[in-house]
């Protein structure tokens, strides 16, 4: 079902900023600080499962999902963007890595092609329960799905008073992010917080990581 009008304005914001943005976002400095902890974590996550085939949604310039194939060599490696920007950049990083274009709610994947699905330090800017849906969809039988996200540590007193369940910067508390997970079919596994340097924890994210149900 395509996604309401609204949601495609604001990735169609997101989209023009990161392909006018990729250049800068392989900066030494953001990747080991900001963005490899969280990476860390979706390896160690992929490693313990084992998966054949595994998608990097979100997966920007391409980092992890080249990590995912150089470490990990499983027989599949996706990595799925709707910056064409980000892409372009992605390509040029590896040519064993198949390179897609979606937005986490509409992936470009048949039901129960994969074997793994992760995304990093994006979350944030997806419509979060149609996403979580759409990533136990595209998942086999115990299928495995990790995602990082933005999390605070405090509830967001604004939030509370709007009564929002999503908004287009939604940072998910740990019990919201295991019940977007349960409520699409998951059994969580796992969640806590990602392992970062005392000096970085003004960075606040999260992994969880969910099952598909076998039938």
């Amino acid at each position: 079902m395509p996604s309401p009008a609204p949601r495609r304005a604001f990735n169609d914001a997101v989209t023009r900023f990161w392909s006018f943005a990729a250049p800068a976002y392989d900066a030494g400095f953001l990747q080991r600080w900001v963005y490899r902890p969280a990476q860390d974590e979706l390896i160690a996550a992929l490693r313990s499962h084992r998966p054949d085939r595994v998608a990097d949604i979100a997966c920007g310039t391409g980092i992890l999902a080249d990590r995912i194939e150089r470490e990990l060599s499983p027989a599949a490696v996706y990595g799925v963007d709707m910056s064409e920007g980000m892409l372009k950049e992605a390509s040029s990083r590896s040519s064993r890595v198949q390179w897609l274009t979606g937005p986490a709610e509409q992936l470009p994947f048949d039901d129960g092609s994969l074997d793994a699905v992760v995304t990093s330090s994006a979350f944030h800017f997806f419509n979060q329960p149609a996403a979580v849906r759409e990533f136990y969809r595209v998942l086999a039988p115990g299928g495995m799905a990790a995602v990082t996200a933005m999390s605070p540590r405090l509830p967001d007193p604004l939030e509370r008073l709007s009564g929002l369940r999503w908004n287009p910067a939604k940072q998910p508390t740990p019990s919201e992010m295991s019940t977007l997970f349960t409520d699409a079919g998951f059994t969580v596994t796992d969640q806590h917080r990602v392992a970062r340097p005392a000096w970085t924890l003004v960075v606040s994210d999260l992994i969880t990581v969910g099952v598909k149900r076998s039938p």
